[in-house]
């Protein structure tokens, strides 16, 4: 049974791709971390100047341009649909809804340089009062949310820098 692994570029484009597929790559080692690829009659030379196996994370360079590659099994891939990360501490750029509610106050402002554990907002769920304290020290990006407004499960209400 072939194995899918989730190969992300730079951050901005996904691909999957397996085991079999990888097999059939026409690719030829020239040197430590360089290589020739031939693909659809193209010839590339790539190499992989850094890597961090722990983290699967590769720079890698084709013709003169270079990539960050980051490669995520089946396991990775649970984990972090978990919501756990592995080897390292999380670091957490946005802030959910966890439960649908309505927003009673706001205490930051876009560009505001918070602390850990400081109080960001405040969310009523249920006749209960959720305070979020934030999970890290940052800059507040965006606030998607205003004061009295009823939010979703899952929506966004403070992203971070």
């Amino acid at each position: 049974m072939s194995h899918t692994f989730k190969i992300s570029v730079n951050q901005t484009d996904t691909f999957e791709f397996s085991e079999n597929q990888a097999a059939t790559l026409d690719a030829v080692k020239n040197y430590k971390d360089e290589f020739h690829v031939l693909h659809h009659n193209t010839s590339y030379k790539a190499t992989i100047p850094s890597k961090d196996f722990n983290a699967k994370k590769y720079t890698v360079v084709v013709n003169n341009t270079a990539y960050e590659v980051e490669i995520a099994d089946k396991l990775d891939q649970l984990i972090k649909e978990m919501g756990f990360e592995v080897g390292a501490a999380k670091l957490i750029n946005a802030i959910k809804a966890p439960m649908p509610g309505l927003i009673l106050e706001i205490n930051v402002s876009v560009g505001q340089e918070v602390q850990q554990g400081e109080n960001l907002l405040i969310l009523e769920a249920m006749k209960m009062e959720n305070s979020f304290d934030s999970p890290r020290s940052g800059i507040i990006k965006s606030i998607a949310v205003n004061k009295g407004q009823a939010v979703e499960k899952g929506q966004l209400l403070i992203e971070f820098e």
